[in-house]
């Protein structure tokens, strides 16, 4: 989570927003401080570092992202929020990232003006899966939105959370943006496959993202086979995978 102190903004994150907001805070000359986890890539750490921001982690034994490590992530930003000059940028309960991710489903009517037969999105707080939703269906009530989970942690489709490894989603309890009547499906993916169609991603078509992005395009190739030929399946590339290149995402054999 993001503190800033003096006034200090305060947030807790596991993925870009962190590093964005560093980015906002050096550039206005605010403190800042995150909490955040060794379970997390250290090139975002290193990057929320460099700008200058202060960095509380809460240690993950399994080096994993558990069912309790974003609440325990919440609960500590809360009580620094709770503290003089804190500000507290609630990333769960903002409402103005709904209106920012609308942004994307006005894009994708942009390129298809009668809209498309089915989207899917890897799910943190829901808020950007959700805002292409309502954009979508407003042209087309029929695309089928389906959101996404890591298959160990499957909270959304079997109301549990577990252990895994994809950094942004898989919060370990009901998503706040989540709303049931702008999605038709939950999907848990396979972490290696997601793992793997990176790598393929990288080599056959030079896109070079991570796991997340990796689970929605196993997921938007799986609903393009389910809703058949002639069909248009929409999903988004999230981030670039240098953030994930010390974690072993693209690891292979290099020749000295």
């Amino acid at each position: 989570m993001i503190f800033v102190q003096g006034i200090t903004l305060l947030w807790c994150s596991d993925y870009s927003t962190g590093s964005s907001l560093a980015f906002v805070c050096a550039v206005k000359g605010y403190k800042f401080k995150i909490v955040s986890s060794n379970a997390f890539a250290s090139e975002k750490l290193k990057t929320m570092a460099a700008f200058g921001a202060d960095l509380d982690l809460i240690y993950s034994k399994s080096g994993k992202i558990s069912a309790d490590l974003i609440p325990d992530m919440i609960s500590r930003s809360i009580e620094y929020g709770k503290k003089e000059n804190y500000f507290l940028t609630d990333q769960f309960s903002n409402l103005d990232a709904l209106l920012g991710y609308e942004t994307i489903g006005q894009e994708i009517v942009e390129q298809f003006p009668k809209g498309v037969d089915g989207f899917c999105g890897a799910v943190g707080v829901a808020g950007m899966v959700m805002s292409v939703a309502k954009i979508l269906k407003k042209i087309n009530p029929n695309t089928k939105i389906c959101v996404l989970e890591p298959a160990t942690s499957p909270f959304i489709s079997k109301g549990y959370a577990g252990e895994h490894h994809v950094e942004g989603i898989g919060i370990g309890f009901r998503p706040p943006f989540l709303d049931d009547h702008l999605y038709d499906e939950a999907w848990g993916i396979s972490e290696s496959e997601a793992r793997n169609m990176c790598k393929e991603l990288a080599e056959k078509e030079g896109i070079l993202a991570g796991t997340s992005t990796g689970i929605n395009v196993v997921a938007a190739i799986k609903l393009a086979k389910e809703l058949g030929p002639g069909k248009t399946v929409v999903t988004v590339a999230c981030d670039t995978g240098l953030k994930y290149m010390a974690g072993g995402l693209f690891d292979t054999q290099i020749e000295q």
